[in-house]
């Protein structure tokens, strides 16, 4: 017994360090980039992503169109183009941050209106602004636990209707008698504001950054890059001016502007400080959006004849302080790679959720990364950051930039409100 119980304790001991900083499911040894290339029966793959266009806050395409029914359109686009039955798909989940009771109704309803049957599950999750990422994840986690074959992750935002003065965060006298519990419930432009003071990064290059995210983003929809993973979606809209109802087809990110420069967002009264760095034109944009990401096995995938655009590798979720909310991504990142077994220069594109550009240049400057490998076809400043639905639309728009430069690793990282950071890694095909 005695030698059995040694041999046991060594064992563990082997397995507690091939399994150090790793989750408690996770034994593989990483051996590097090649091993991502391999392909196995059980990788979790991708065989659609898309989304609907992002549009302005109360000004743009979808200002009258509720959360669910942009859902409904995202989800009936993604069952027309992969052909998938969807009957097949046994759970969808759906990250959202804004709605009352986390959209769970309303979500559930929009998955019946776009055809899926009742025996589809679906559930809504808040974790803030890596919600829709987290929905892909849970998706990814399911289907490689064996709870489910085939699944769907989601994210949806309509900060039209449910973002503004109004909504206010209540905190009881025993949340605000820790001060790190009272520091969540400042305000993440006031928590940028003050860490771009703290981390030394002037508002020029905040502004250049920002201005930068404008020029890839118009380059790139000029070019028509965001063709393939837009769905375009009809809607009713109401003229501001004339308050003319009319029906309207949005297929195109309508934040995305021209002429902006450097110089020209110098110009904009700071938001937060009197002698602040941070405004309008360098933060990400208020807007509307969903998008989807069906999800299964190789091996499912294969049998079902679906078209595989990449797969899932592995996902993290940090915790930082709530004061410094913003460098989540410079501690996800470094956890995510060390759990795929990669290193920063393995990877082609970065796409990193432009929350505030101080954040993300803090970030990009703090893990040494190639600026151009950052969002090459710009980010949330140039068109916008609807909450929950950002992490699922970092998936395809990463998925067919990496293919389109017949590159292979990719990452979609944010920061997330209360001091957090989320990162995953993604292998395109």
């Amino acid at each position: 017994m005695a030698n059995q119980a040694g041999t046991k304790l060594a064992a563990q001991e082997r397995l507690s360090q091939v399994t150090d900083h790793l989750g408690a499911s996770e034994v593989d040894i990483p051996r590097g980039k090649e091993a991502l290339f391999e392909k196995h029966p059980d990788d979790i793959v991708v065989t659609c992503a898309l989304r609907t266009a992002i549009t302005k806050g109360g000004r743009g395409g979808f200002k009258d169109t509720p959360a669910a029914d942009l859902l409904a359109g995202a989800f009936k686009a993604l069952i027309e183009r992969s052909k998938i039955d969807p009957a097949l798909v046994e759970d969808i989940a759906v990250g959202s941050v804004l709605p009352p009771g986390g959209g769970a109704t309303e979500f559930r309803a929009a998955a019946l209106v776009a055809g899926f049957p009742t025996s589809s599950a679906v559930k809504s999750l808040n974790r803030q602004c890596s919600s829709g990422l987290q929905a892909c994840v849970d998706v990814a986690n399911a289907i490689r636990s064996g709870m489910i074959d085939i699944g769907v992750g989601a994210g949806v935002e309509s900060m039209s209707s449910q973002y503004g003065p109004g909504a206010v965060t209540e905190f009881s006298e025993l949340l605000d008698s820790v001060p790190e519990a009272k520091n969540c419930k400042v305000p993440m432009g006031v928590l940028s504001e003050q860490m771009a003071k703290d981390k030394h990064i002037p508002r020029t290059k905040q502004d250049a950054f920002a201005a930068s995210s404008y020029h890839k983003a118009l380059a790139a929809q000029k070019a028509g890059l965001f063709d393939e993973e837009i769905a375009p979606l009809t809607v009713g809209w109401e003229d501001p001016k004339t308050e003319e109802k009319k029906t309207i087809t949005v297929g195109r990110d309508d934040g995305v502007r021209e002429g902006i420069t450097a110089e020209s967002l110098g110009k904009i009264k700071p938001a937060f400080a009197k002698d602040g760095s941070i405004h309008a034109g360098n933060a990400s944009q208020i807007s509307d959006g969903a998008a989807a990401v069906l999800l299964m096995k190789r091996s499912t995938a294969l049998r079902l004849g679906q078209h595989i655009l990449g797969k899932f590798v592995q996902a993290t979720a940090v915790g930082v302080p709530p004061l410094l909310m913003g460098v989540g991504p410079a501690a996800a990142i470094p956890a995510v790679l060390k759990k795929a077994g990669i290193t920063s220069d393995d990877v082609d594109v970065f796409e990193i959720n432009e929350a505030f550009a101080s954040q993300c240049v803090y970030c990009v400057e703090e893990l040494g990364i190639d600026l151009n490998k950052v969002n090459p076809k710009g980010g949330a400043i140039a068109f916008g950051h609807p909450l929950g639905c950002t992490g699922a639309r970092q998936v395809s728009t990463l998925l067919y930039e990496l293919r389109r430069r017949k590159e292979r690793i990719g990452i979609s990282s944010m920061c997330v409100g209360t001091g957090m950071g989320m990162a995953a890694v993604w292998v395109a095909e």
